[in-house]
């Protein structure tokens, strides 16, 4: 049997989820609510930590930095200043109320 990574044949809802969001600004660094936190993934990953001071994870060779929602108004400033445009995806539904997916759209653009 054929173990499949997180790259391979079947990606995670979440993760297709985040990528419609990117590809429609795929030059912004985007921002995406999972619950408590801000989440950035592959490339923005990279640069979210570099900019902003913060921890890169690797899992299966994906990259993630992620910061609390309400230390928004920290790091979104430096992101700006370092001249990077930001695309900020929120929740729009509460993720305990919904067994599904969470709704989300893109609430914000800050160009840098």
């Amino acid at each position: 049997m054929a173990t499949i990574s997180f790259n391979e044949n079947k990606e995670l809802p979440l993760m297709k989820q985040w990528r419609e969001f990117k590809e429609k600004y795929p030059e912004a660094v985007t921002l995406f609510r999972c619950g408590d936190f801000y989440e950035t993934y592959e490339d923005d990953a990279r640069t979210v930590a570099q900019v902003c001071g913060i921890t890169l994870t690797r899992k299966n060779d994906n990259y993630m930095a992620g910061f609390p929602h309400h230390a928004l108004d920290t790091y979104l400033p430096k992101l700006v200043r370092a001249g990077h445009r930001i695309c900020i995806v929120d929740e729009l539904e509460d993720p305990r109320l919904t067994k599904k997916l969470v709704k989300r759209s893109i609430t914000e653009n800050v160009n840098g």
